[in-house]
């Protein structure tokens, strides 16, 4: 499942490359729409309302602020929220088919036990999916060495299932802080070309300053942005990974309480 949804993520990397060049070419579009307004007389407050919002489309926006900001950094905020959201996505579907009803699960397993024995609750484990069926299904398998070892049975593959719940979420966090640390790097060096377009014109002229700190900064709001968006999904993969961990400790000691009476009947 992780390799489809990265597999989708490298194409949706190659559209948005394909998108760029013509982006680029609408930009060169609207600076020269750009310059004709500005020769153009004064339009009245009531004119500009009603044309802001309706003549730009969102989509062609996205794209000027993606050029203005320069492509090079913006692209990889870009693959930074591609990839994080991928690994997301793939996170929530993967825990969303490892939820077991407990309650359940449990109540077969007993009822399997009464009438057909260890054999019988191991096939009901081996048919149930989920992290839970899986740890009932490798205590059964070493209940004939005794209560003891079931129980450390349960806690070490506990352990694994953990893992595997986990798994993905240090890539996640990488790109929640790499998002934001890359729009910070392409505000300095906006910055740092805003100066030097200063010391070119030899005058600060405001239109200069005004035009490289927008281009600059640009960068900083697109990287909190997708950070602030990867947060919301770690947040919630983090919550459902707890959720389930409490599900496996308490159907674990039910399940020994359960063998417990099998044993001494």
């Amino acid at each position: 499942m992780k390799k489809f949804f990265m597999f989708l993520a490298v194409a949706g990397l190659m559209t948005f490359t394909a998108n760029i060049a013509s982006a680029q070419d609408e930009q060169e579009a609207a600076a020269a729409a750009t310059e004709v307004v500005e020769n153009a007389a004064p339009a009245s407050g009531a004119d500009l309302l009603k044309g802001t919002g309706e003549d730009v489309p969102l989509h062609q926006a996205i794209k000027t602020k993606f050029i203005e900001g320069g492509a090079g950094f913006m692209a990889l905020i870009v693959i930074c929220l591609i990839l994080g959201l991928a690994l997301a996505i793939e996170r929530i579907l993967y825990l969303n088919f490892a939820k077991t009803n407990v309650k359940k699960l449990l109540t077969k397993v007993e009822d399997a036990l009464n009438n057909g024995g260890i054999e019988a609750a191991k096939d009901v484990c081996r048919n149930t999916r989920g992290p839970v069926a899986s740890i009932f299904y490798q205590g059964l398998l070493r209940y004939d060495q005794g209560l003891d070892t079931v129980e450390k049975s349960i806690v070490s593959y506990g352990s694994v299932q953990m893992s595997q719940l986990e798994n993905g979420l240090s890539w996640i966090s990488l790109f929640i802080a790499i998002a934001p640390s890359l729009g910070f790097l392409g505000t300095v060096i906006g910055m740092i070309q805003a100066f030097d377009a200063i010391q070119a014109a030899g005058d600060i002229s405001p239109n200069v300053v005004a035009g490289g700190m927008k281009v600059a900064l640009i960068t900083t709001v697109a990287g909190l942005i997708v950070a602030m968006i990867l947060q919301v999904f770690y947040n919630y993969i983090l919550a459902k990974i707890d959720s389930i961990t409490i599900d496996m400790e308490d159907a674990s000691i039910s399940l020994v309480d359960i063998l417990t009476k099998y044993n001494k009947k």
